[in-house]
């Protein structure tokens, strides 16, 4: 059986739970619900670790990363964003446009040269060449946008990838948990079973009634078809995170259960609020938008208060004769020079300098939102203090707990095996064990929930302030 030693659950022999058992099916069967939920987006297969074998958490990481659709789609934008990056010098180019074409008058013409009179040709044939080019203070912050925005492109990629791993790591222990809870489970049932024999001996002896026989033979059945059910919820789990695996979803593995006591570590409110001031997935996301809305500004400010220069060229060439009967190649069938101009062209907007025009609204509306999104910096940072407070006070309400329960479980352990001896010898009621045992199964069970959700709760802190996962939970133990 499993006897919590040493702030685990070991193998050891001696006896378990009874009937006590729809509650803990109950949990049992929410939490594999949970885990099956947990990720939103299925992983397309691109290989993985042979059905059968033992998955670790890292390596189960690694799989849901590499096969997130989601993920795939925020790395194709980042990639979009560093080529914008690159290129940002593009805005300096001129623009050029080369054009072709024919036209017919409408009445012939004809030129006269001294006595003599001609007919112009009624098709002509002409070609173009234009070149433009606006220059203007608003082009270099554009540039320096197309940084900011690939800079914005990686941090909510890795954000990203932190999501997942949070989701990975959390659903993995949420596994773990159902098949510890499972194995509890199976240790009442072989109690149960023993309970019902022992229950036979007794009422062939006639130390119990009847009565009391037939009801630990109902304890037994009834607890096959929940022992069913909370296995099935932990074939469901398992299923949708080998999906998102990229495994099969009838694939089989094993996970790897904790090899060593869970670290309960010393935490410093006022130095983990510190790093998620910074760190916080959601303070880094508000402050890029707080940047890129800036810069927004500051080009809607240069284009409307700084002038802009335009720069442009063009030149037109026309065939003389013919074009349906005269050859477009021969140069001789060219002869009038290029026509065309260079212009250079000086301006400024005035509307940016009445307030009620459109430009001038669009800058004030930009500056009330940095306002409100600063705002919204200075609620996400305090709520952040208050999110990883709360998650804090969570982890050390577990940790005592934890060593509350392992004192109630030795207790229970003892009040369980005293009430067992007395129903041996005809000193005790069915009842009564079964009450005994159910106080032992529950105390086993809490400290089970305690024990995963500190290490839950570890996960998420190290995610809200922005470290990296088992940065905490690696910590040498302070207490």
């Amino acid at each position: 059986m499993i006897r919590f030693v040493k702030g685990r659950w070991r193998k050891v022999s001696g006896p378990g739970g009874g009937d006590r058992f729809k509650t803990a099916v109950l949990v049992c069967v929410l939490t594999a619900a949970s885990a099956a939920g947990a990720f939103a987006q299925a992983g397309a297969a691109q290989g993985g670790p042979q059905a059968g074998r033992r998955i670790t958490v890292d390596e189960a990481v690694d799989m849901a990363i590499r096969n997130n659709l989601e993920l795939e789609s925020q790395r194709i934008s980042t990639e979009a964003a560093r080529r914008a990056s690159s290129l940002s010098w593009n805005r300096f180019l001129p623009t050029l446009q080369v054009g072709a074409g024919l036209q017919r008058s409408n009445y012939e013409q004809t030129v006269t040269m001294g006595p003599i009179t001609a007919a112009l040709p009624r098709w002509a044939l002409f070609g173009s060449l234009q070149a433009s080019l606006n220059l203007g203070a608003a082009l270099f912050e554009q540039v320096r946008a197309a940084r900011q925005e690939y800079e914005t492109g990686l941090i909510n990629y890795e954000q990203a990838k932190l999501r997942i791993e949070r989701t990975v790591r959390q659903s993995y222990y949420d596994m773990l948990f159902i098949q510890e809870q499972i194995a509890l489970s199976r240790e009442s049932f072989e109690t149960t079973q023993r309970q019902a024999a022992m229950a036979q001996t007794n009422y062939r002896n006639g130390l119990i009634p009847e009565t009391q026989y037939l009801q630990a033979q109902v304890a037994v059945e009834n607890m096959k078809p929940q022992m069913e059910e909370a296995e099935s919820g932990l074939r469901l789990a398992k299923a949708a995170f080998a999906n998102n695996l990229g495994l099969p979803v009838d694939a089989e593995f094993e996970l790897v259960p904790l090899d060593s006591e869970v670290n309960y570590v010393s935490l410093e409110v006022a130095d983990l609020v510190s790093r998620a001031a910074s760190g916080s997935p959601t303070v880094q996301e508000l402050q890029r938008q707080i940047i890129s809305l800036r810069s927004s500004r500051t080009q809607t400010f240069l284009s409307l208060y700084t002038p802009s220069l335009a720069l442009s060229w063009s030149a037109t060439a026309a065939l003389s004769g013919d074009p349906w009967k005269d050859s477009w190649f021969d140069s001789a069938n060219w002869p009038q020079p290029l026509n065309g101009n260079f212009s250079v062209q000086l301006g400024f907007q005035l509307n940016g300098l009445l307030p009620f025009t459109t430009q001038g609204q669009g800058l004030r509306t930009l500056d009330d939102n940095l306002k409100k999104l600063n705002i919204g910096l200075a609620q996400a940072v305090r709520g952040t203090e208050l999110q990883i407070y709360q998650t804090v006070s969570s982890l050390e309400q577990a940790r005592l707990s934890v060593e509350a329960q392992a004192y109630t479980v030795e207790l229970a352990q003892r009040s369980y095996r005293m009430t067992e001896q007395a129903y041996r010898s005809g000193a005790s009621e069915l009842l009564e064990v079964r009450n005994a045992e159910l106080q032992l199964f529950q105390a086993r069970l809490s400290v089970l929930q305690q024990q995963y959700a500190y290490l839950k709760g570890l996960i998420d802190l190290e995610y809200y302030t922005g470290v990296p996962f088992g940065a905490l939970s690696s910590r040498e133990s302070a207490r």
